[in-house]
Parts: structure tokens; sequence; C-alpha cells
């Protein structure tokens, strides 16, 4: 009788969306009878849903960025291999990829998925050196599995040669689409009962574009004075943007919604608008264009304004949750500003609990959206301005935010349902251990 495929994930980071879709994706494979290890930072959400659903869990103290640990960080990733002798190996997210790949060198088959590009971090020599590894590493490679079609050209374009898989991301949608509806969401969450509620759900960090969006805010609730505001999440730049947003206060003349925070909700600051460089005309989506110098004057009176009482506070943190459907019901529209991705998966989770989304245009976002949707769900990354007047125009338009989220709803039941995507993976995963091994032999990277 054949023994079951052994497949070793090796993941950094252990949080956030990537760790969402390795948690569905180690379920899958378990319940497929496959042996699964993990190796990932020790004591992050993926090492404790991993092992709590049998995975083995391997402790493999990693940081997000290279730097002078990655040898030490590759021999443990060697080790590992030699300890769990897997069939194949999958790499998730740049540093594993990088990390991986090194220790590996081909000898047994790998998979990686990027869930996003690093050179799309970075810009000048260091983004040059990214994409060059990535060219470089193609040849370590059996199959390069993006989560979406542009994520797939982006590499392409960069001069990544390799195998391709496109598989886009899957939620499992009997999550989001069970439990109270929004207005017991919110009272279980100690929100306002009626005040129009924008939820970001994400990292915090620059990727995730939270600056931009409370760059956005101060021309919302010029025109939606009782908009409020919910980041979910944790991050590097909790601190900055906590301390941020500490001006960003309901309007005087609104009248107090009872904004309380819920158990264990950090206090309601958040991120700052940028300083701007000077006055520009940015085009947004309504009626002709916006100048950026109005935005400026917000910002400025924002920023030295003193903090707001609780009660007041325009924008409030979560912080880090375990479970982010109820903040999804309770919303009336979710917003995901980010500046780059694969393709997002917080998205995903809020249309398949039929509520809109506002995103940047940048890879995945057109490919996750309902077709027709991008008029009202879509803009131009980095933009504030264009930012703000989509979200005005949603927040005035509750019977369009309504039909949206119904249309958005049954577009990811059909289309993104994590279970069609964990069998895709398993297609990959027979074909990339049933093909002949080749040896790659160490030559010049590959041109783009």
């Amino acid at each position: 009788m054949r023994s079951p495929l052994t497949a070793l994930h090796v993941v950094q980071p252990g949080d956030g969306g990537v760790a969402r879709v390795v948690t569905d994706v180690i379920a899958a494979q378990l319940d497929l009878g496959m042996r699964v290890a993990v190796a990932c930072p020790p004591g992050t959400p993926l090492a404790l849903a991993a092992g709590a659903r049998g995975a083995e869990v391997h402790p493999w103290r990693a940081g997000r960025e290279p730097g002078p640990r990655l040898v030490a960080e590759s021999r443990r990733v060697a080790a590992l291999v030699d300890l769990v002798r897997p069939d194949l190996v999958h790499a998730h997210s740049a540093k594993a990829g990088l990390a991986a790949r090194i220790a590996v060198r081909g000898r047994i088959p790998t998979v990686y998925q990027p869930h996003a590009w690093s050179f799309e971090a970075v810009d000048g020599v260091t983004g040059a050196l990214a994409r060059r590894w990535e060219r470089w590493a193609a040849r370590w490679t059996d199959r390069v599995v993006c989560v979406s079609e542009a994520e797939r050209r982006r590499g392409e374009h960069a001069g990544v040669r390799a195998p391709w898989s496109v598989i886009h991301n899957g939620v499992d949608a009997r999550r989001f689409t069970a439990g109270p509806g929004r207005a017991a969401a919110r009272a279980a969450l100690g929100l306002p009962p009626t005040a129009p509620l924008v939820v970001c759900v994400g990292r915090l960090c620059r990727q995730k574009g939270q600056d931009v969006l409370l760059d956005a805010w101060p021309s919302v609730l010029a025109r939606v004075p009782d908009a409020r505001l919910v980041l979910v999440g944790d991050g590097p730049e909790a601190e900055a943007l906590r301390t941020a947003a500490a001006g960003l206060c309901v309007p005087a003349a609104v009248p107090s919604t009872g904004l309380a925070p819920a158990a264990g909700l950090a206090p309601g600051t958040g991120p700052g608008p940028r300083a701007a460089a000077g006055p520009r005309t940015e085009p947004g989506p309504g009626p002709g264009p916006r100048t950026a110098a109005a935005a400026g004057t917000a910002t400025a009176s924002r920023t030295a304004a003193a903090p707001c009482g609780a009660a007041d506070r325009a924008v409030t943190f979560a912080g880090a949750v375990t479970d982010t459907a109820p903040w999804y019901r309770a919303a009336d529209l979710v917003v995901q500003p980010s500046r780059w991705e694969g393709m997002a998966l917080a998205p995903l989770e809020a249309m398949a609990g039929g509520r809109p989304v506002l995103l940047t245009d940048v890879d995945g976002a057109r490919e996750s959206l309902p077709p027709g949707q991008e008029a009202h769900c879509l803009v131009r990354p980095d933009d504030p301005a264009a930012l703000a007047d989509a979200l005005t125009a949603l927040l005035r338009r509750p019977v369009l935010r309504e039909a949206l989220g119904r249309r958005a709803q049954q577009h990811v039941l059909r289309r993104f349902d994590v279970r069609r995507a964990n069998a895709a993976l398993a297609d990959v995963y027979r074909e990339v251990t049933a093909a002949p091994r080749h040896r790659h032999e160490l030559g010049e990277p590959i041109s783009q």
C-alpha cells in the first residue's frame, strides 16, 4: 500500500491573510489523509491553528526580511527537510521562498507561492535585487502558484521563467454566511447601532495602506459627519497610526452615537494623513477633479487638534482578532486600500458575508470583484482624494450598497469556494511529485 504524501509547508509570516490561507490548505490536506508538517515562527496564529488541526509544527524563527540570519534560517529549513523527509516542499511568501529554495535547491519537488511579489514592496537597488533573485530561484522551483492572473503576469513581466499555476484564493463561505445580522453584531461588539460604518481588516503596515485611508477620512467626515471607521488588525505601524488619528473626532454638531470600545479593543485612535508635498489636482470618480490642498488643510487641523474623547472618536482600533466574521457583519462597507497584493483575502471574506467592498486597483482586485462593479468599488492605489470620493458615494447610497453586497456574495459563493482552491492545489502536488527530477545547473540569472 502506498504511503500518504508528505508536505512540508515553510511559512513566513505566521499571521494575517497568508496564515489563514495556509490554515485552510493544511485542514484540507489532513482531511485527504496526507502527512502535513509546518515550519513557521512559533507562537503565531498559524502555529497554533496548525497544531490544533493535527499538523506537525516545527518552530522556524525567521524574520520577515532578508538579513544576516538568512544563512542560519536556510540551514534550519535544510535540517527540517532531513527530519521530515517530505515528498515536496511548499514555500509561502518571499522570505520563506528565499530560505527554502536556498536550502533545497531542487533536490525535491518545490512549490513556491509568493502571495504578492517581494519586488513590489521595494524600489531602486533593493527592488532590482529582488527581481534578480526571483529570476534566479525559478530554476529551483517546480511550480510557481499565483493567486491571480495579474500576479502571474507581473512575475512574467519581471522575467521569472517557471511553470505556473493560478489558483485564486478561496474562502469557507459557511463562516461568513451564518451568524447574527448587522444590528446584533454591532451590539455584541459595542459599535453604534445606526452610524454608517466602514471596516478595514488587515495587518497595520505600509502594504495595506491604512495611512491612505486615514488621509481620506477627514474628507469623508466633512460630507458624512456621522461615519465611523474601524481598523481590525495589528502590525508595525499600529502605534504611529494610533497617535496620528488621536484628533480624528466626530464633528461637534453630530450627536454621539454611543461608540464604545468592545472588550479587548484598543483606544480608538488611528493613522494620520501624510504631509502634502503641495497643492495637486486629483481626479476622482465623482464629477470633476478634486484638489488635494483641501485634504491638506484637514490634515493640519486634525494633527494639531487635541485627542477627542472615547465617545467622539471617528476611528476605532479593534486590534488583532481571532475571528473577523463579526466585524464584517457589523459593517456597511468594507475597504481594502492596499498598495500591492496578489489577491487579498479580506475582500473575499467580506463579500462572502454579503458586504460590498471598496478596493484599490492592485493585483487580484479586478479578478475578485463581480463583473460591472469596478465603477463603484475600485479606485487608484495611494490616492486619498479618490478613495474619499468613492467612500462618500457608497456611504450615501444604502440601496446601492445592499445590491452590491448581494451580488458580491453570489459571486464569491460561485467562484471562490475554498474547496475548489484546495482541490486545484492537490492537482498541482500530484503533478510535481509525479514528474521526473531534473538537476538545475547553476548559471547566469534568467534574463528578463
